[in-house]
């Protein structure tokens, strides 16, 4: 008799724990949907955000395409002088003309503010070579490099002097082929060409350049910190000046420049500028992410707000009128942002 009770309390026990173990698995189960389903309705009402600002800005890209109505006055600065409205799109963060949402940041780059990579000629990278490599550069390094370079675009499997060609590019690992076309497909096939990796190591590709439009010299209205950076006869003092100055007025012609650049620079830099527009856009939209006081940046004694965000979904958009949709010709959700930092202020 009490050997059946002892088993009718054991069976019982064990029935409770394994109910117990059940109801505790069942239980995180729905615990686990539950969270399951709000984070997929958090990510849909996201992308359905960022999809209406991405309409809304191709929107904004379509009016300016369009002449100015009659009753609008036109911008202009504190001397009174016109400011051009293509001028916003350098990545600033935009009120457009239909509100993408108090939550939602928008910026627009138009590609004249960025260095064509396939408009380049051997004289302008070598000068960006010699730049990057910093004072007294290795003249053999400067002109392998121009060699892998002229390699790589030229029509042929012949390599030049200390140049790459095919043999050298299959012998890696993994192996792959060289362009072998003046025409590149990506920024980003840059680093494929021997040496420019390297070289390129800690530049943000898709600020600095564009594969897009025809022009060959860089709008400094428009231009990205990155391909500043990049440009003969600029300092980062120097490029802080231009985007304070750009902020407040427009840089209406080439002489304009001269009130911010010195002589000795201005010289190395004339070449490369122009005021040149592109069709091509690169959109940026993303929730506006909240800026504490440890997020911000001291620069000449007075505080400044910093971006943090990074990263965002990216399209970049063909605009040639108002009358049509744009083209878009490439869709990243993790596009890296340019640099947003706004100049130091003045000592």
């Amino acid at each position: 008799m009490r050997r059946q009770r002892g088993s009718v309390i054991i069976i019982v026990l064990w029935t409770s724990i394994l109910l117990t173990v059940l109801v505790t698995v069942m239980a995180g189960k729905v615990q686990l949907s539950a969270r399951t389903a709000f984070h997929n309705r958090e990510a849909v009402n996201a992308l359905a955000a960022i999809t209406e600002a991405m309409n809304k800005a191709e929107m904004e890209l379509l009016l300016e395409r369009m002449e100015m109505p009659v009753n609008q006055a036109p911008t202009v600065d504190a001397d009174g002088n016109f400011r051009s409205p293509d001028y916003r799109f350098n990545g600033q963060p935009l009120t457009l003309h239909y509100p993408a949402g108090e939550n939602m940041v928008v910026r627009i780059y138009n590609h004249a503010g960025k260095i064509n990579l396939n408009r380049m000629r051997r004289q302008d990278l070598q000068q960006l070579i010699e730049k990057r490599l910093g004072d007294n550069p290795d003249p053999q390094r400067v002109q392998d490099l121009l060699s892998a370079w002229t390699d790589w675009t030229d029509l042929n499997d012949l390599a030049g002097i200390n140049g790459a060609e095919r043999d050298y590019y299959e012998s890696l690992d993994p192996p792959y082929i060289p362009r072998n076309n003046p025409e590149m497909d990506t920024v980003e096939e840059l680093r494929l060409i021997r040496g420019f990796d390297e070289l390129f190591k800690d530049v943000n590709l898709d600020a600095a350049f564009t594969i897009y439009g025809e022009g060959r010299t860089v709008n400094l209205n428009l231009a990205t910190r990155e391909a500043m950076q990049l440009l003969p006869g600029l300092t980062d003092e120097l490029i802080d000046e231009i985007i304070r100055y750009r902020q407040e007025r427009d840089f209406s012609n080439i002489t304009s420049v001269g009130e911010v650049v010195p002589v000795e620079n201005f010289v190395e830099l004339r070449p490369w500028v122009g005021n040149n527009l592109s069709s091509f856009y690169s959109v940026f939209a993303y929730p506006k992410a909240e800026v504490d006081a440890e997020a911000r940046s001291v620069a000449g004694g007075s505080m400044q707000e910093a971006d943090p965000v990074t990263q965002a979904y990216m399209e970049i958009m063909d605009v040639r009128s108002y009358a049509d949709r744009a083209r878009v010709l490439k869709v990243d959700p993790y596009g890296r942002l340019p640099d947003t930092s706004s100049p130091r202020a003045n000592d």
